[in-house]
């Protein structure tokens, strides 16, 4: 059995590898991930946000997983997207690098249970979409940037510790979740991000990041102590 893979398919797999609709293009590893952090929000009432349509194959794919009570919202630069809107799925057209089009665009939707970032993979799209609609992800949401590989390709302004990279820019996210425990001064102003992140998941090109809201960390003891100091 060494080397055999006993993970069973999830419904997202199925879907993808029978596709006869829209065009979808996807890393194969990516259907896991997907599955482990979306699967709580199936067949209720979710609102998903993705950046990036392409074909509109993945917007089908959401509709067919969370089911029909959720609403799909698509953002692409491209007009042609528009043709892809249908019962419950919303397409609006923009740059996600155009700070003026995301905060638009936060007034004329409600706030956001899932965004998945696969738009145009740039430093500046994906740090920039991080930074306008992070705020507009719900309290028990999920944010998800994938094909950070691009982090590493100099064509999209990559670089392996290149400064300005989202890979980059996430570390200190790290930092942040932490802040409480800080003891020098840069951290100690605690900022919302800490108050509102659970959790950072670093996969091969995926960031997952789960929201809740956290108070300052506290720590308790409980039973006998039998062992002096």
């Amino acid at each position: 059995m060494n080397g055999v893979n006993l993970r069973v398919m999830n419904d997202l797999e199925k879907y993808f590898n029978n596709n006869k609709k829209n065009l979808i293009h996807k890393w194969d590893h990516y259907f896991e991930i997907y599955d482990k952090h979306f699967s709580p929000f199936r067949n209720k009432r979710p609102v998903i946000l993705e950046i990036g349509i392409a074909q509109g194959g993945s917007l089908q794919m959401w509709r067919e997983y969370f089911g029909k009570k959720a609403t799909i919202i698509g953002v692409d630069i491209n007009p042609e997207c528009k043709k892809f809107e249908e019962d419950g799925i919303a397409v609006y057209i923009g740059s996600q690098e155009n700070r003026e089009f995301l905060r638009a665009l936060k007034k004329m939707i409600p706030k956001v249970d899932i965004l998945i970032d696969d738009g145009g993979h740039t430093m500046n799209q994906q740090i920039t979409t991080f930074e306008e609609l992070y705020s507009h992800i719900d309290n028990n949401g999920v944010y998800l940037c994938e094909d950070l590989h691009t982090s590493y390709w100099k064509d999209y302004g990559g670089g392996y510790k290149e400064k300005g990279t989202f890979i980059e820019y996430s570390k200190d996210f790290i930092d942040y979740i932490n802040a409480w425990h800080s003891q020098q001064k840069d951290l100690l102003d605690i900022s919302e991000f800490t108050k509102t992140t659970f959790s950072l998941h670093f996969y091969d090109s995926v960031l997952v990041i789960e929201k809740r809201k956290r108070n300052k960390p506290c720590h308790h003891m409980t039973g006998m102590q039998v062992i002096d100091g």
